[in-house]
C-alpha cells in the first residue's frame, strides 16, 4: 500500500528518468516535487525500504521493477481520468490536469478497468500522451520535437510536454490543438523562436523557444 505522497514521488521519478533510462538525482526530484532536499532524502529512503526504488547516496535513484509497475498504474489512472473529463464531461484540456492529479489516487483497480472499458480502451490522453494498458504496456510514439524541425517541414501536433493550464491556454489563443497541421515557415536565430502556419491559415504565428520545446509533431514531410 502506498500513500498519495509516495505515489507522487514515484510518478515524478518515472518522468525525470525519461521512462526509466537514467538515474534521478535528489535535487532534481526536489525541484520537480517542490520540496526540500532533506524531505526528499527521507522519502527515497522510505521508498527504498518498500522495494520501490534503488537508492545510492550521491548516485541518485532509479525505479525497481515493482516501482515501475506502481508508477505506470498511477500514470494510467491519471491519463484515463483526463480523457474521461474531456471527452465525457466536456472540460477543456487546460482544465483537467489538476483534477486528474486528485482522481489518480483512488485505489480501485475495478473502477479503472471499468473506466478503460467504458471508453473502449483508448490509447492516448487529451494531451497526446500514451495511456498504459492494464499490464503497464503502452504504445510508443514516433514524435519529433517541434524545435528539431527545419523550415519547410510539416506535420500534425501529436503531443504536448507541458500540461500546465497557462501553456494550454496559450495554445488555445493560437488556435493550436492536437492534430492541428503545422508548417515551419521561418526560424528566428535571434531568440530561437519559430514562425509557423497552422491549418493552412494565411496568417503566421510566432511560437517562443519555450513553446517549441514543449510541442511534439508527427511528421508529414
Amino acid at each position: 500500500m502506498t500513500s498519495t505522497t509516495e505515489e507522487n514521488h514515484l510518478k515524478a521519478i518515472y518522468y525525470l528518468s525519461k521512462d526509466c533510462t537514467k538515474r534521478v538525482f535528489t535535487n532534481d526530484l526536489a525541484d520537480k516535487i517542490g520540496s526540500k532536499p532533506s524531505s526528499i532524502t527521507d522519502m527515497v529512503k522510505k521508498l527504498s525500504k518498500k522495494g520501490l526504488i534503488s537508492y545510492q547516496k550521491y548516485k541518485g535513484v532509479e525505479l525497481t521493477e515493482l516501482g515501475k509497475t506502481y508508477s505506470l498504474k498511477i500514470i494510467r489512472k491519471h491519463r484515463l481520468w483526463e480523457l474521461f473529463l474531456v471527452k465525457h464531461l466536456k472540460l477543456g484540456w487546460d482544465e483537467v490536469h489538476d483534477m486528474a492529479e486528485q482522481l489518480e489516487h483512488i485505489d480501485s483497480e475495478t473502477l479503472i478497468n471499468r473506466l478503460d472499458a467504458f471508453m473502449e480502451y483508448p490509447s492516448h490522453c487529451p494531451h497526446g500522451d500514451p495511456i498504459p494498458d492494464a499490464n503497464g504496456k503502452m504504445r510508443l510514439n514516433d514524435n519529433v520535437l517541434l524545435s528539431k524541425l527545419r523550415v519547410g517541414n510539416m506535420g500534425l501536433i501529436s503531443c504536448v510536454d507541458d500540461n500546465s493550464s497557462a501553456f494550454l491556454q496559450y495554445l488555445n489563443k493560437m488556435n493550436i490543438e492536437l492534430n492541428s497541421e503545422i508548417r515551419i515557415e521561418e526560424i528566428l536565430t535571434y531568440d530561437n523562436s519559430m514562425q509557423v502556419r497552422v491549418n493552412n491559415s494565411m496568417d503566421l504565428i510566432t511560437l517562443s523557444e519555450k513553446a517549441i520545446n514543449s510541442i511534439y509533431i508527427k511528421l508529414i514531410s
